[in-house]
């Protein structure tokens, strides 16, 4: 998967430790045969939209005026802006001074093509078995130095070394080495995985010779240790000032060295970026009605519909703008840990779907505005629908004893609620299916008569607004004899307690590109089940679940990229590992009137604010901010 990477959101995964490092010099290194050509950008299926000789990519106003403050929100507090760091809570917008070798674009159906950026050149053979990538001769650090082949290496090295979830994701990686100062290359264990030479490009990098350096005290900095020393990057942005928990504002590099690169103009049109620290939804969403930061996305579909009716609003001075999200899918879900011994059986797991009624949920809570999940990569093409046939079939043939039998006999579909009569069929079927798992239920409590025990589910959660849609569930779960325990915990402890598995049950989301990879490893693998930096959160450990996921890596095209993340998808279902919840195919925003964006708008982001700038006549009307 190619990652739209952001510093303040989840990470990739990472890589295997470089067996060698080697220092070889370009005109000592052997002749290699059939040597492929440098590319100026690279794409798993087809060729990159965008030729070397573009001047800016189409979705951007290459003379958007430039200055002015855009002010953003983000929740929890910072004390570290080490983004390889294991403790400490990273400060919000770091991706502003960092860069990667390289960069996609956001209006490609493609979202696998990738552009240089740190680099001005990427190449590897049929086979994929290796890749090289060249940097850009002009990439300059902040203080002037040269971006060079060893601060590239020495980024992987320490990646990998100080973060599990980036050794895991860059595991593939065997060998490393420095052709010369503007190129390294990376050597696979594999061949035909047509993504490793991709994810390759989203490697941050990081300058060797500051981390290595001494601070303004004289003390030698330790990359593996949280500081809130602003640190030396290469990227547009570097950060002017900030308060520990509060806020950071970054300002615009005067003399920035990719102003000029295809990638960059249009861009980055903010003389300063301003991130403002909220601890709960509640206040964030006041400090918005009283101007305090600039642009809001809505992710509950129940305050998008009830509470945006202010005098902002009303006098136009606030914009609520909707655009359509069709850059990714996601399962997000009450996830079961399967390891804990009461969700082995699929039956538990599939019952506790009947006991969810979507429906009652969406209409009461959500104004009817979501959608119900039936499917991991809800929202795309790799959804799977109606029976498995063509490639699919014949996939899905290869684990047919190792999977179940409805796979290849049933659609997948959530049971539906919404009346009262759905609802208790529903949960019938749910009192049927724990007694197939030998349940049995006595005096209204499913009791386990190998323990005498009540069946308990503990759900997990750290936002109090969680509870608008646990509480009916809860309801439901209680009319037939389950005991569940509702458990609200700080962001700490919560982020603790899931990292170390201890939980029963908990919300969470995966996001998913559309073009499924490597990451799937991560999220549905069987060696990412026992690692508690992985993704796996279910803790599934399936070989059929393995073998299909091999299958979507080494696609060899499209078609059989999609068909083989339909036989994931169907499969995955099938098991009953999360009870899906809902989506929401739009981006809901509003905004403080002081802003403009591009009339050709890319297709897979809003692109706030790297492609929005600051409108002077409408900051007018709308007033300064506060």
């Amino acid at each position: 998967m190619v990652l739209r990477w952001c510093a303040t959101n989840a990470t990739a995964a990472g890589l295997v430790l470089a067996s060698a490092l080697t220092f070889t010099g370009l005109a000592l290194s052997p002749v290699r045969a059939e040597e492929p050509q440098w590319q100026h950008a690279s794409a798993l299926n087809g060729t990159p939209k965008y030729a070397s000789d573009v001047s800016h990519f189409d979705y951007v106003n290459p003379d958007a005026p430039k200055g002015g403050t855009v002010r953003l929100a983000s929740r929890g507090g910072f004390d570290s802006f080490n983004i390889l760091a294991q403790k400490g809570s990273l400060a919000p917008g770091l991706a502003l001074i960092y860069e990667n070798l390289m960069e996609p674009s956001l209006d490609e159906e493609d979202i696998s093509a990738q552009y240089g950026a740190l680099a001005d050149g990427v190449r590897f053979p049929d086979d994929y078995s290796w890749v090289e990538y060249r940097l850009n001769p002009d990439a300059k650090w902040h203080d002037g130095e040269p971006v060079t082949a060893e601060d590239v290496i020495w980024s992987f090295e320490k990646a990998i070394e100080l973060d599990p979830q980036r050794k895991f994701y860059f595991q593939n990686v065997t060998d490393t080495e420095i052709v010369d100062d503007r190129t390294v290359r990376f050597t696979f264990d594999t061949a035909g995985n047509r993504e490793l030479p991709k994810i390759m490009g989203q490697l941050f990098i990081l300058p060797k010779h500051w981390w290595e350096g001494t601070d303004d005290k004289g003390e030698k900095r330790d990359i593996s240790r949280a500081t809130l020393e602003p640190p030396l990057g290469s990227g547009p942005y570097k950060i002017k000032s900030f308060s520990p928990n509060r806020n950071v504002v970054y300002e615009h590099v005067d003399d920035y060295w990719g102003s000029d690169l295809p990638i960059r103009v249009g861009t980055n049109n903010f003389d300063e970026i301003r991130y403002i620290s909220f601890l709960d939804d509640s206040v964030q969403f006041e400090a918005f009605k009283g101007d305090q930061y600039d642009y809001h996305v809505e992710r509950s579909s129940s305050q998008w519909a009830k509470r945006y009716d202010f005098p902002a609003i009303r006098d136009g001075r606030v914009v609520k703008e909707i655009f359509p999200d069709n850059s990714s899918g996601v399962m997000q879900g009450f996830f079961l840990n399967l390891r804990r011994d009461k969700f082995q059986n699929p039956d538990v797991r599939q019952a506790l779907n009947y006991a969810y009624d979507f429906e009652t949920t969406n209409e009461i809570v959500s104004a009817g505005l979501l959608k119900r999940i039936g499917s991991y990569f809800a929202g795309t093409e790799l959804a799977s629908s109606g029976l498995p046939e063509g490639k699919e079939l014949e996939i899905l043939e290869e684990v047919r004893d190792q999977v179940p039998p409805e796979v290849f006999t049933e659609e997948f579909k959530n049971p539906v609620g919404g009346s009262q009569q759905n609802v208790r069929a529903n949960l019938r079927e749910a009192v049927k299916l724990l007694r197939k798992a030998g349940y049995e239920l006595k005096d209204r409590k499913m009791i386990d008569p190998a323990t005498g025990e009540q069946l308990t589910i503990e759900f997990l959660y750290r936002d109090k607004a969680s509870e608008r849609t646990l509480l009916p569930y809860s309801k439901n779960l209680e009319s037939i004899g389950i005991k569940p325990v509702l458990r609200l915990v700080d962001t700490s402890q919560y982020i603790n307690r899931v990292r170390s598995r201890d939980f029963d049950a908990t919300v969470l989301a995966i996001g998913q590109s559309l073009s499924p990879g490597n990451e799937q490893r991560e999220y549905w693998g069987s060696e990412a089940a026992d690692n508690p930096s992985s993704a796996n959160y279910a803790g599934i450990k399936n070989p059929a679940i393995d073998h299909l996921i091999d299958k979507v890596i080494f696609a060899e095209d499209r078609d059989s990229l999609v068909a083989a993340t339909h036989a994931l998808d169907r499969v995955l279902l099938w098991n009953h590992y999360v009870v899906p919840q809902f989506y929401s195919d739009e981006t809901r925003t509003a905004r403080w009137n002081r802003f403009a964006h591009p009339q050709n708008m890319p297709e897979f982001s809003t692109g706030f604010p790297t492609i929005w700038w600051y409108d002077r006549e409408l900051a007018d009307k709308t007033g300064a901010a506060k």
